[in-house]
């Protein structure tokens, strides 16, 4: 009953005028569009990331005719799961990277393809390169969405260190992510990681996410601080030409209504 209401929900969504989240997101929609691809980061298992990402999707379905979702499912999954959006396969069918599986983005994928059976041009296309791949995986994923064409928007769930366009590594083994390669090769690409700060909220907050401009001092701070501080890379010096922006989710108490909630949703 309850997943019904969501999904009930989020098709509701598809009808109406832009919404609180369009206004906090302005900077994100404006780039969903034709001949661009935007990369939502994450750190799996986050059901706020797949409700932030669902909205975008569904904001994006609204204003155009056709989009591409992309995400980070081996692209030797994408029989079954166009099997899913025709309504052929339940989505139980997918084998997902075990890190990246939790029932909230199975139940978005579900989503995505009940909108598609009802008419909406929706594509889903799995991007990873799978276990038994020796291609380095953010070459790979940047290959299959280079495939993808400039005609739709194409919007993009990967863990946030891919959304990185400019790396100043360390090591000799620092490779590029998969932004940096699309941008390499001429892709107009627009990243907006996520971050979690702190990680864990008290047993009484929830998360409340805000848009953090990337021209604002606090954004180079959180780069440095909670992505570049992870990898073998010097910290950089300025947010330009490395990502566009992030969404970071805060605690905040719970509302007194005490039912779950997503800022803007």
């Amino acid at each position: 009953m309850i997943r019904n209401h969501i999904i009930s929900y989020l098709i509701i969504l598809l009808l109406l005028p832009i919404t609180s989240l369009a206004a906090i997101y302005a900077p994100i929609l404006e780039q969903i569009k034709p001949g661009t691809i935007t990369i939502i980061g994450e750190s799996h298992k986050k059901i706020e990331s797949v409700e932030l990402f669902q909205s975008l999707a569904l904001d994006a379905i609204k204003h155009y005719q056709c989009v591409v979702i992309a995400l980070e499912i081996a692209s030797d999954q994408q029989t079954i799961l166009d099997a899913v959006m025709q309504g052929r396969a339940s989505v139980n069918e997918i084998t997902l990277w075990p890190p990246l599986d939790h029932p909230p983005y199975r139940r978005m994928i579900e989503t995505f393809a009940e909108l598609k059976q009802q008419g909406q041009c929706i594509k889903v296309v799995g991007i990873d390169s799978g276990v038994n791949n020796d291609i380095d995986r953010d070459q790979w994923m940047a290959s299959r969405l280079a495939e993808q064409g400039r005609n739709a928007p194409i919007l993009v769930l990967l863990g946030a260190l891919h959304t990185l366009k400019r790396v100043n590594w360390t090591v000799r083994t620092g490779r590029p992510s998969v932004a940096e390669i699309l941008v390499t090769r001429g892709f107009s690409v627009k990243t907006f990681p996520q971050r979690w700060i702190p990680d864990n909220c008290a047993g009484n907050e929830y998360r409340r996410s805000r848009f953090v401009n990337p021209d604002s001092p606090a954004a180079l701070t959180i780069l440095n601080d909670s992505m570049m501080s992870l990898i073998n890379a010097k910290p950089h010096k300025s947010v330009t030409g490395v990502i566009d922006g992030l969404v970071v989710w805060e605690c905040d108490k719970l509302p007194r209504d005490d039912l779950p909630h997503f800022d803007g949703l």
